[in-house]
C-alpha cells in the first residue's frame, strides 16, 4: 500500500509540543498561553505562531534549527506545512513577493534582549539563500548583509539587559527584480540614542565603536588619531563594564572594517569616520574652569589645551575658534547680534550638545552613505521586502521623554497591526464568500491621538512650550498638560484637579502617566523641554563648518554663514513624529508579517523562564488580543485538497482516493462525520472551522483512523511475508524433484547392465524397427524434394529461351531502322552538295570583282549585331553599385566596350537619381558624409552602411506615450531615440531619450517622458567616440558655457553613426557657428563637473557575455570593455 506525498509530511498539528498556533488553544485565558509557551520553550520549541504572527522566545544559546537543511526543509513549503519557525514566515514573505508581485514588510518588536537584530538577520540570511545565485546577485547579498557589522558596531551597545543592543530603530527596504533576485536597498535609522554617547547607566557601556578601536587599533593607526588603549583615559567610557565576557571587540574591529570594504567604504573614508570617533572620545576629556570678568560675570575656560590641540588637529579646526565657541554665544535675532558668556555649567552642556551631535550626525552619515552602495541603480519599479527592527514597549523605573517617544511609536505599530489584521481576516472572509462579522476589539486610535494631535496633542504642546518666549521649564510643560488633558481619561496626574488622582501616592507631583493598549506607564517630566528642543550653539556649528575636515562641513551645514537661518530648527519630537508619519505610510502600502520577539529571563541564560517578565511582555505586545481578533470569527482554515489529504482516511467514500472535486470530498467527509453545519464553512478555496474543539476532534479520529490502518498495514505485510515464504518453499521443491528424477532415471541406466538377455534382446529389436522406420520415411522425402526441384528446373528453361528468342527479334529489327536512317541521311547530303555546286556555278560571275569587301562587311556587320545582341541579353543591373560588366569577346571592340560601359553607367546613374525625392537626397548626402568622417576610421561604420538612417525611431508623433513630449517642443524634431547614459559614479547606464533639433539636444526620463537635460547646440565643443565597433560617445561642451555646469555628457546608442552625423550636418549647415569636430581616439577625456576622467576603450570579452561594458576604475579612469570581434 503507498501513502500520497502530503501523508508523510510534517504537518503543524502533527507530533505537537503544547499547541503551535495560539488560536487553537483550548482553553483561552493568559495562564494557559504562559503555560503552552513555557512547555514549548523547555523542549526548545522557540516559535509558536498565533495565525500567521510569529512569537520567538531568545534561547540565549545556538539550537540547530538554523543549518542549510533546515533552509531546504521550509525553502517553498506552505505555512502551516512545517513545525513553526521564522523560516517560514521569511519564506511566505518571499514567495508572496516573487510570485504574486506583492510589497512585503517584516516587523520585529520586542523589549531589549528579546533577539529582534537576531531575528532580522535570520530573515534575511534566508532571503540571500534561497533567491537566485550569480556574481552580481552575490555581490548585492554580501553588501546587503555586510552591512549589518557596520550599523551594529556604530549604533548597538552593551546594556544591563543586552550585551548587544540596538540603541537605534531600523527599516531596511530590500529590493528585487521580476525574478526575485535582490538588487539594492535602502535602510532609514530612527532616534539613535545619542545622549549614551555622554553618559551611560551603571552596568552599561557606551557603543561598541569606541571599544572596538581602542582594543583593534593597530599602534600606528592610535598613533595616528592621537589616542591610547587605556579604557580610562577617557571620560565617556564606563570603566565598570568595559570589558564583557564573549565579546572580543579586537576582532569585531577587524569584522566592522572588512565589512566597510565589502559594502564600498574607501579607505580615506574609514578613516575620516575613524577621526570623528576618536575626536568624540578626545571632545569627553575637555574640563572646564570658571574665570571672572571685570563685569561680575563668570566666563569659563578650557583647563588643559593638550586634548583641545590634538582634537582641533584631527578635524582640522583652528584652537582658537572652537576655544570661543565654548566660552562665548552669538544670539541673532533679526538685523542683531548680542554675545553671552557661557559660564562652566553651560561649557558642559555645550560640550555634550556638540559630542551628541557630531555622533549622531556621523551615524546619519554612515546609514546614507551605506544606502548609496546598496541602492539599486535601476530607476524602473522593484518588488520590495522592508524589514522593521525597533524597540519595544518600554516600561522602567524611571521613564523619560526616550521612552515616551518610543511607547507612541509602539501605540501606531500596534494601531496598524490591528488595523491590518482586522482588513486581512475581512479580506479573506470576502474572498472566500463567508459572512463577515464585526469583531469587538480595543481600539488604541484614542491614545495615539492624545500624544499626536496637532493641537492638543502631548508632543504638539511641548513643542509649543519649547518655542515659546519666557521662562520654560518642565514644570511648566507639566502645567499644561494638567489644564488640557484634565478629562482624558488615558491621562493621569496628581495636579490635573481631578480628585480621583489627588491621592495616588503612587503617582509623584512631577510626573504624569498614560494608560497605553500594554499598561500603564509612568513619566518623569524632568529633561523633556531640553531633550526636545536638542539645542547645539549655532556658534558650534559656524566652529565645525570651518574645518578642513572632509566629513564635517557634510555634517554641519547649518554652520555656513552664507546661509545663515535665524528659524529654531525642527525640535526631536516634530521630527521623531514626522519619522513615524512616513514609515507607517510605507508600511500602509505593503502587505506585513509580525515577529513578536520575547526575553524569557533577565540573566540571558538558558533553560530559564520566568512567569513574571514573559506575562508582562504578553501584555505590553497585545498578544492576547491577538489571539482574540483570530479567533473572533473561525479560528481554523485550511484548503480543501491538503484538508481532503489529511483527513480522508475518515470516511470509506473517500478513502483511498478521492476521484472528484477536493471541495465535494471534504462535503462527503464532513457529512459522514456528523459534524454540526454551525462548526464550519466552505469558502470557495478553503474550509472554516469556527472552535478548536471540532479540530482536535478530527485530530483524534485522525489518530485512531491511524492506529487501525497501522494494524492493517502490519496484517498486510505479515501475510506478504508468509506467502513469501511459502512460494520459496515450493520452488525449492521443485527444484528437488527435478534433480531427484534426474538422478532416478540415470540410476534405471545403470539397472539395465544387469537385466536378463530375454530381454535386452526384447529391446534391441524395439530400436532396430525404430531406427529402420527412420530411414524408410527419410528415403520416402528425399524422392519427393527431387521430384519438385526437377519441376522448378524445367519451368526455368522454358522462361529463359523464350526470353532469348524474343531479344534476338528486337535486335534484328533496330538494325533494319539504323541502316534505312543512315541511306537517308546520305541522299540528303549529296543532294545539298549538288544544289551548292550548281549555285555557285551561275552566280561566280557577279562575286569576282567586289567579292572581297563585301565578304568583310558582311562579317563586319554580322560580328557587330551578335556582339551588341550579346550585350543586350547579358547587361548587368540598374544598381549604381553593381561593378559587373559582359566579358569583351574581340580585342578591336576594346575601345567600344569601354566606352559603352562609361555611358551605361551614367545612365543608369540618372536613371537611379530620378526616382529620389528630396527626404531621400539627404539621406544619401547624410551618407556620405557618414563615410568622410568615419570610412577606414570606425570598425562599427561598414555594418550601418546598409542600414537606413530612420531619423524618428521613436515616431513621436503617433506613440501617444510621447505626444506631451513632442507638443512641448516647438522645433522639428530630427533624431529621436533611446540612449543609455553613463553614470559618472559607478559605470552603470540609465535609459534616456534622445531629441536633436537643429538648435539644441534634449536628454529626457524614458517613462515620465519630463525632460531632464536641454543642451543648445553652440554650446558644443566636439564629440568623442572610439575606433571600436561600441555605441559609445562623449558630447563635449565648452568651457564657461552655461550647460557645462555639470560636465560633459558620456551616452551610448545602436545608432552611434547616424546622431553623430547629423550633429556634424547641423553645425556645417549653419552659418553663424563653427563646425563641430569630431575626435575618433580610443582614449579621451570628459569633464566630469570639477574633474577629468579618462575614457579608455580596451578589447576583451566582458563578464556579461557579448556586450559592452563599462566600469570605474577610480577617481580618474573610466574603462569600457569592447568585445573583440569575430
Amino acid at each position: 500500500m503507498t501513502y500520497s506525498k502530503m501523508e508523510v509530511k510534517t504537518s503543524l498539528l502533527d507530533n505537537m509540543i503544547g499547541v503551535g498556533d495560539m488560536v487553537l488553544l483550548e482553553p483561552l485565558s493568559e495562564d494557559s498561553f504562559l503555560e503552552n509557551l513555557k512547555k514549548r520553550f523547555d523542549h526548545n520549541e522557540i516559535y509558536t505562531y498565533i495565525g500567521s504572527v510569529v512569537i520567538s522566545l531568545n534561547p540565549y544559546r545556538s539550537l540547530p534549527i538554523y543549518t542549510p537543511d533546515k533552509v531546504e526543509e521550509y525553502r517553498n513549503r506552505n505555512f502551516y506545512e512545517l513545525s513553526p519557525h521564522i523560516y517560514a514566515l521569511a519564506d511566505e514573505a518571499y514567495r508572496s513577493l516573487r510570485d504574486q508581485d506583492k510589497d512585503q514588510c517584516i516587523l520585529i518588536t520586542g523589549e531589549s534582549g528579546a533577539g529582534k537584530t537576531e531575528a532580522s538577520k535570520l530573515v534575511m540570511s534566508y532571503v540571500a539563500a534561497v533567491c537566485g545565485k550569480g556574481q552580481e546577485v552575490n555581490k548585492v547579498k554580501e553588501q546587503l548583509l555586510q552591512s549589518n557589522p557596520v550599523l551594529e558596531a556604530f549604533g548597538n551597545a552593551k546594556t544591563v539587559r543586552n550585551d548587544n543592543s540596538s540603541r537605534f530603530g531600523k527599516y531596511m527596504d530590500i529590493e528585487f527584480d521580476f525574478k526575485g533576485d535582490p538588487l539594492g536597498g535602502v535602510i532609514s535609522n530612527y532616534l539613535l540614542e545619542k545622549s549614551r554617547v555622554v553618559k551611560q547607566p551603571r552596568g552599561e557601556r557606551n557603543f561598541h565603536i569606541f571599544y572596538q578601536l581602542l582594543s583593534g587599533a593597530s599602534d600606528d593607526m592610535l598613533k595616528k588619531l592621537k589616542l591610547e588603549r587605556d579604557f580610562s583615559k577617557y571620560n565617556y567610557l564606563s570603566l565598570d563594564s568595559a570589558t564583557v565576557s564573549g565579546l572580543d571587540d579586537a576582532a569585531n574591529f577587524r569584522t566592522v572594517r572588512n565589512a566597510m570594504q565589502i559594502v564600498g567604504f574607501m579607505e580615506d573614508e574609514m578613516q575620516s569616520v575613524l577621526e570623528l570617533v576618536a575626536a568624540v572620545l578626545k571632545l569627553g576629556n575637555l574640563d572646564f574652569k570658571p574665570e571672572s570678568r571685570c563685569n561680575g560675570m563668570d566666563e569659563s575656560r578650557v583647563k588643559d589645551k593638550n586634548d583641545l590641540k590634538e582634537m582641533c588637529e584631527l578635524l582640522g579646526i583652528e584652537q582658537s575658534v572652537l576655544e570661543r565657541a565654548f566660552s562665548y554665544r552669538t544670539v541673532e535675532a533679526k538685523m542683531e547680534k548680542v554675545s553671552t558668556t557661557l559660564n562652566v555649567a553651560q561649557a558642559y552642556y555645550a560640550r555634550d550638545a556638540l559630542a551628541k551631535n557630531l555622533y549622531s550626525r556621523l551615524f546619519s552619515w554612515l546609514v546614507t552613505r551605506i544606502n548609496e552602495s546598496i541602492r539599486a541603480q535601476a530607476k524602473t519599479r522593484h518588488k520590495v521586502m522592508g524589514v522593521l527592527d525597533i524597540y519595544g514597549f518600554e516600561i522602567f523605573e524611571d521613564n523619560s521623554f526616550e521612552q515616551f517617544i518610543i511607547n507612541y511609536c509602539n501605540e501606531k505599530l500596534q494601531q496598524i497591526f490591528i488595523e491590518l489584521t482586522l482588513r486581512e481576516e475581512q479580506e479573506e472572509y470576502v474572498r472566500e464568500g463567508i459572512e463577515w462579522t464585526n469583531i469587538e476589539y480595543f481600539n488604541n486610535a484614542v491614545i495615539c491621538d492624545l500624544i499626536e494631535n496637532n493641537q492638543n496633542g502631548i508632543l504638539a504642546m511641548l513643542d509649543e512650550e519649547c518655542l515659546r518666549p519666557g521662562t520654560v521649564t518642565d514644570e511648566t510643560f507639566l502645567d499644561k498638560l494638567n489644564t488640557i488633558c484634565a478629562e482624558h481619561q488615558h491621562f493621569e496626574s496628581r495636579l490635573n484637579k481631578n480628585s480621583k488622582f489627588l491621592n495616588d501616592h503612587s503617582l509623584p507631583h512631577n510626573c504624569f502617566r498614560i494608560q497605553h493598549y500594554a499598561g500603564k506607564v509612568l513619566y518623569r517630566v524632568e529633561g523633556f523641554v531640553d531633550k526636545n528642543n536638542d539645542l547645539l550653539y549655532r556658534d558650534l556649528s559656524q566652529a565645525m563648518y570651518k574645518a578642513n575636515h572632509s566629513l564635517i562641513k557634510q555634517l554641519f551645514p547649518e554652520g555656513n554663514p552664507a546661509k545663515v537661518n535665524l528659524k529654531r530648527p525642527p525640535t526631536a519630537g516634530f521630527q521623531f513624529r514626522a519619522s513615524v508619519g512616513t514609515l507607517m505610510g510605507n508600511l500602509q502600502t505593503k502587505n506585513p508579517n509580525y515577529i513578536r520577539c520575547i526575553k524569557p529571563n533577565d540573566k540571558k541564560a538558558a533553560h530559564i523562564f520566568t512567569d513574571s517578565l514573559v506575562r508582562h511582555q504578553v501584555r505590553y505586545l497585545g498578544l492576547m488580543e491577538n489571539v482574540r481578533v483570530r479567533r473572533a470569527g473561525y479560528a481554523f482554515r485550511q484548503a480543501y485538497e491538503p484538508c481532503l489529504e489529511r483527513y480522508k482516511m475518515l470516511c470509506k467514500n473517500t478513502w483511498p482516493h478521492w476521484k472528484g472535486p477536493a471541495r465535494q470530498g471534504v462535503e462527503v467527509l464532513m457529512t459522514d462525520l456528523q459534524v454540526p453545519a454551525e462548526e464550519f464553512a466552505y469558502g470557495r478555496s478553503k474550509i472554516f472551522i469556527r472552535n478548536p474543539r471540532t479540530l482536535f476532534f478530527l485530530e483524534e479520529k485522525r489518530k485512531q483512523c491511524l492506529e487501525d490502518l497501522a494494524t492493517l498495514i502490519q496484517k498486510i505485510y505479515r501475510g506478504w511475508k508468509c506467502r513469501s515464504h511459502f512460494l520459496l518453499l515450493k520452488k525449492s521443491e521443485i527444484v528437488v524433484a527435478a534433480w531427484y528424477r534426474r538422478y532416478a532415471v540415470r540410476l534405471l541406466s545403470k539397472l539395465s547392465s544387469i537385466l536378463p538377455p530375454e530381454l535386452k534382446y526384447q529391446k534391441k529389436c524395439e530400436e532396430a524397427v525404430t531406427t529402420i522406420a527412420a530411414f524408410w520415411h527419410g528415403t520416402q522425402a528425399r524422392r519427393e524434394l527431387r521430384k519438385l526441384k526437377e519441376e522448378a528446373r524445367n519451368k526455368h528453361a522454358v522462361s529463359v529461351i523464350w526470353a532469348g528468342w524474343q531479344g534476338t527479334k528486337a535486335r534484328r529489327e533496330l538494325r533494319r531502322l539504323k541502316e534505312e536512317a543512315r541511306r537517308k541521311h546520305a541522299v540528303a547530303v549529296i543532294w545539298a552538295y549538288w544544289q551548292g555546286l550548281k549555285v555557285r556555278r551561275e552566280y561566280r560571275k557577279f562575286f569576282r570583282a567586289n567579292a572581297g569587301r563585301k565578304i568583310y562587311n558582311f562579317t563586319i556587320q554580322r560580328i557587330m549585331q551578335k556582339y551588341f545582341l550579346g550585350l543586350k541579353s547579358n547587361l548587368p543591373s540598374m544598381s549604381p553599385i553593381d561593378k559587373s560588366w559582359p566579358a569583351r569577346p574581340y580585342s578591336f571592340l576594346e575601345g567600344v566596350h569601354a566606352e559603352l560601359r562609361r555611358i551605361f553607367h551614367l545612365w543608369r546613374c540618372k536613371k537611379y537619381r530620378s526616382q529620389f525625392t528630396e527626404e531621400k537626397k539627404a539621406v544619401y548626402e547624410e551618407k556620405l558624409e557618414a563615410s568622410e568622417l568615419f570610412k577606414d576610421k570606425k570598425a562599427l561604420y561598414p555594418s550601418s552602411v546598409s542600414q537606413t538612417f530612420k531619423g524618428d525611431y521613436l515616431e513621436m508623433v503617433k506613440n501617444p506615450k510621447y505626444q506631451k513630449l513632442s507638443s512641448a517642443i516647438d522645433e522639428k524634431i530630427l533624431l529621436a531615440d533611446v540612449v543609455n547614459k553613463i553614470n559618472r559614479a559607478n559605470g552603470k547606464s540609465s535609459p534616456r531619450l534622445f531629441l536633436l533639433t537643429k538648435k539644441s539636444v534634449i536628454l529626457a526620463d524614458q517613462k515620465t517622458g519630463q525632460v531632464k537635460t536641454s543642451l543648445p547646440l553652440p554650446d558644443l565643443s566636439s564629440v568623442s567616440t572610439s575606433t571600436q565597433s561600441d555605441g559609445f560617445f562623449a558630447l563635449k561642451l565648452k568651457e564657461g558655457s552655461s550647460s557645462a555646469v555639470k560636465g560633459d555628457f558620456l551616452l551610448s546608442s545602436d545608432h552611434l553613426i547616424e546622431i553623430v552625423t547629423k550633429l556634424h550636418r547641423i553645425s556645417s549647415l549653419a552659418a553663424d557657428r563653427e563646425k563641430l569636430n569630431v575626435d575618433i581616439s580610443d582614449e579621451f577625456l570628459v569633464q566630469f563637473k570639477q574633474d577629468k576622467v579618462c575614457v579608455k576603450f580596451i578589447q576583451g570579452s566582458p563578464k556579461n557575455g557579448n556586450s559592452v561594458s563599462c566600469k570605474r576604475k577610480n577617481n580618474r579612469l573610466l574603462e569600457v570593455s569592447v568585445p573583440t570581434s569575430p
